[in-house]
C-alpha cells in the first residue's frame, strides 16, 4: 500500500499537481474498480432485495407464528426465482477490511518524500489524527468526519427499505458510527472513505435507474400475456 501510494504520488508530480491526497483519490479510484465487478453484484442484490420487501413481507405475515420452515423456504424460492443473493452484499465489505486496514497501517508511519505535500485541502498532514477535542482551536476538524457520515447515509438511503425496521435503524446508526471511527483514525483514511461513497453513490444511481428500467419491462411483459 505504501508502494502504490508512492507510486500514485509521483503521477501527481508528473503532472504538476504533487499532492498525497490526490494520490489517495487515485488509489481509491483503482480500488473501486477492482472491485467494480462485486461492487455492482452487491448493489444489484441488495436493490432487487428492496424491490422484493413488500413480497417478502406479504409470506412473513402469511406463515408467521404458524410455519416458520414453510416461510423461510417461500422466501428462498422467491429470491432464487429473481437471481436474488441476500448474502451477496457481505463479500465487497469483507473484502475492502483489509484495504482499510493496510492504508491505516500504511498512513500511520507514512515517510512523505515532501512534507509539504501531505496537506490537502484543509487536511494539515494526511497522516494525522484529528479529534473532535480539538473544534474549538480548528474548527474544521469536523469536516472530513461529516462528510465521511453523509456520504455513508446516502449511499444507504438508496438501498434501504423503509418498512424494515432493522435496515432503517441501520441507516441512521451506520453513518454516526462512521463518523465516529473517522475520528480516531488517520485524515487520509478520511479521504479515502468519503471518496469511496461518493463514487459508490454515483454507480448505485445508474445501477437503481438499470434495475427500475428492468422491473418496468418485466411488468409491462407479465401485462401483455395477460392481457392475450
Amino acid at each position: 500500500m505504501t508502494s502504490l501510494m508512492n507510486m500514485l504520488y509521483h503521477l501527481t508530480l508528473t503532472l504538476g499537481i504533487g499532492s498525497y491526497g490526490l494520490a489517495i483519490i487515485l488509489l481509491t479510484i483503482i480500488i473501486k474498480l477492482v472491485l467494480y465487478p462485486l461492487s455492482l453484484k452487491q448493489m444489484k442484490s441488495m436493490t432487487m432485495m428492496q424491490k422484493l420487501a413488500p413480497k417478502i413481507k406479504e409470506i412473513q405475515d402469511k406463515y408467521k407464528g404458524k410455519d416458520p420452515q414453510k416461510m423461510q423456504q417461500k422466501i428462498m424460492e422467491l429470491y432464487k426465482e429473481h437471481n436474488v443473493n441476500p448474502a451477496a452484499g457481505c463479500l465487497p465489505l469483507l473484502i475492502q477490511m483489509p484495504i482499510l486496514i493496510a492504508l491505516y497501517r500504511a498512513l500511520l508511519g507514512f515517510k512523505y518524500a515532501d512534507p509539504e505535500h501531505a496537506s490537502f485541502l484543509w487536511i494539515g498532514n494526511l497522516s494525522n489524527v484529528y479529534h473532535l477535542n480539538q473544534f474549538m482551536s480548528n474548527p474544521t476538524v469536523v469536516l472530513i468526519p461529516l462528510l465521511a457520515g453523509l456520504t455513508t447515509y446516502f449511499q444507504t438511503r438508496m438501498t434501504t427499505n423503509s418498512q424494515d425496521q432493522t435496515q432503517k435503524m441501520m441507516l441512521y446508526t451506520m453513518p454516526v458510527f462512521i463518523a465516529w471511527i473517522t475520528t480516531t483514525v488517520p485524515a487520509g483514511l478520511g479521504v479515502y472513505w468519503v471518496t469511496f461513497n461518493l463514487m459508490g453513490i454515483i454507480q448505485q444511481y445508474f445501477v437503481n435507474k438499470h434495475t427500475l428500467a428492468m422491473k418496468e419491462a418485466l411488468t409491462e411483459g407479465a401485462d401483455n400475456r395477460k392481457n392475450r
